[in-house]
């Protein structure tokens, strides 16, 4: 059993909605259920955790910043030994 709905839209809305329709090869009522079907049977999606992004350059507590020249140095001595 369906149920009867009524609902009011802007003149331009409608016409696009309409031609969407046509588009589709469908009625404009099947066209409106199919977008009511579509969202509510659409699982949402979950909303991403802003705080994962906020440690992505945390490397926790390392010095890096500070000893660059000596691991720089250690790399390159490592790469190519001297004899």
């Amino acid at each position: 059993m369906t149920t009867r709905s009524q609902i009011s839209l802007d003149p331009e809305l409608h016409r696009r909605a309409q031609r969407r329709a046509a588009e589709q090869g469908i009625s404009f009522a099947e066209y409106v259920r199919s977008l009511v079907r579509s969202d509510l049977m659409t699982e949402p999606r979950p909303k991403a955790d802003i705080s994962a992004i906020f440690d992505l350059g945390d490397s926790g507590g390392s010095d890096v910043g500070i000893h660059k020249h000596e691991y720089i140095g250690e790399a390159v001595d490592a790469a190519h030994p001297r004899r």
